[in-house]
């Protein structure tokens, strides 16, 4: 029998509420000052679910019945929509634009096992997305045996980031970006090229540690390789149907994504990078370092929202 899961994200000013089992978790997100995670203190306003960028990850399971609202606020002044690539869905009637003070409702069903991207598709996309109306949500196999068990687990969105003047969607179509990061950090988990701040990811020695990784573009591509190590295991689209082993480089174009494991026998830090140079250098490398006293980390390390979270309790009625 399939679970069904309630999702209300509203954009900027809006909310998030993401039904598992009793307790619905609710948030307000707008346009927020997000701190770049340089160590200079740097901070750029972005368009944002949750009021973090990106936005917050959605995990549901395979077979799972997903009951989606969206409200854009009255104090929004843009359009704003919702493109869930783990959906099979009616475009026309569900991914349109709603007007600040509409709202739309429609159910999915989570059919596909994986790692995907979520957007806002509203024009001009490639804005919404370059300010941080962009995130993950995995979709569990509901074979729980479909792919070896993971000691640890992130998730890296990657993305390109225009800090001069958000609203020159030219320099957008260009390529003229600034930079290229990890969860909205430059060098957010890369203490060593980062002017100040960054912090490891960790792990320790002969943990599998997966890797959700999104590409969330808006234009460049991404080859990312753990420098002194191997990908294991690779799965395209997280898909366990899509297995790759021993992979040295792994290509994921914008708005694509893959699942990638990786088990590091011996203490030591081990780089993650897109080997697009001019990319990592930017920004896009994170560090794991693997020791073993490693402590745990959430599945998306130090990115926290820049709003306040309530969490209400819910009657079952609601989980319809």
């Amino acid at each position: 029998m399939s679970t069904c899961r309630r999702l209300a994200i509203f954009p900027m000013a809006i909310v998030l509420m993401l039904m598992i089992g009793m307790i619905a978790k609710t948030a307000h997100a707008k346009t927020v000052s997000v701190e770049m995670a340089d160590g200079e203190g740097a901070k750029m306003l972005a368009w944002t679910f949750n009021g973090q960028f990106p936005g917050p990850v959605v995990r549901v399971t395979e077979g799972d019945k997903v009951n989606f609202r969206f409200t854009n606020s009255t104090t929004n002044a843009r359009p704003h929509s919702m493109d869930f690539h783990a959906a099979e869905t009616d475009y026309l009637k569900n991914y349109h634009e709603i007007l600040p003070g509409e709202s739309l409702e429609y159910t999915w069903d989570a059919k596909r096992p994986g790692i995907f991207v979520y957007h806002c598709g509203a024009s001009p996309m490639i804005q919404h997305i370059a300010r941080g109306m962009v995130g993950a949500i995995i979709v569990d196999p509901k074979n729980k045996k479909a792919m070896p068990k993971a000691d640890r687990e992130y998730v890296l969105v990657q993305t390109e980031l225009f800090t001069k003047d958000p609203d020159d969607v030219q320099a957008m179509f260009d390529r003229k970006y600034d930079n290229v990061i990890f969860n909205g950090g430059i060098f957010r988990y890369d203490p060593v090229h980062a002017t100040k701040g960054g912090q490891f990811l960790q792990a320790k020695p002969g943990e599998r540690v997966r890797f959700y990784f999104v590409n969330g573009g808006p234009n460049n591509f991404s080859a990312l390789h753990p420098i002194a190590e191997m990908w294991d295991d690779v799965w395209e689209s997280g898909n366990p149907a899509n297995h790759l082993k021993g992979v040295q480089t792994y290509v994921v174009g914008p708005a694509g994504a893959a699942t990638l494991d990786m088990v590091v026998e011996r203490e030591g830090v081990y780089p993650i990078v897109t080997h697009s140079l001019t990319d990592a250098l930017r920004g896009a490398i994170a560090i794991l370092e693997v020791k073993k006293d490693a402590k745990p980390l959430p599945l998306m390390p130090f990115v926290e929202p820049s709003l306040k979270v309530k969490v209400d309790a819910v009657t079952p009625g609601l989980a319809k």
